[in-house]
């Protein structure tokens, strides 16, 4: 028997991710990328295991962290039977994460404001 570890978020964690999800984070997405910053690298049903998520759930935060490249995997054969597991880790410093949503609220702001000014020049014609 194998002796073997996987680690569970806590409640720091949760915390964490209570405030990545504030900035506009989807829950999915918060819980599997501070589980992944507190390993080095791991396989979906440890991710499964360590956020309580479901797999098509992780599935999706690993395609949306895939499409902004936040994330890398590579395949890990298993006990020479069965499938090769795909295992991931994360490849960019969470700053980079804080910056894209840093950014993404920028612009949603100036939009805001865009549209504000819109309907303020709208009114001052129709007076």
């Amino acid at each position: 028997m194998i002796d073997y570890e996987i680690k569970i978020l806590d409640e720091k964690d949760l915390i964490f991710v209570s405030d990545l999800r504030n900035l506009g984070i989807p829950r999915n997405v918060a819980l599997v990328l501070v589980y992944l910053s507190n390993v080095k690298e791991a396989s979906s049903r440890e991710i499964e295991i360590g956020t309580g998520l479901r797999q098509p759930e992780i599935s999706l935060a690993i395609c949306f962290m895939d499409d902004n490249a936040w994330i890398k995997n590579h395949m890990l054969k298993a006990n020479k039977k069965g499938r090769p597991l795909k295992v991931y880790s994360l490849c960019v410093p969470l700053e980079s994460v804080y910056a894209f949503y840093e950014k993404k609220a920028q612009q949603d702001y100036e939009e805001s404001i865009s549209k504000i000014n819109q309907l303020k020049e709208y009114l001052q014609k129709n007076r």
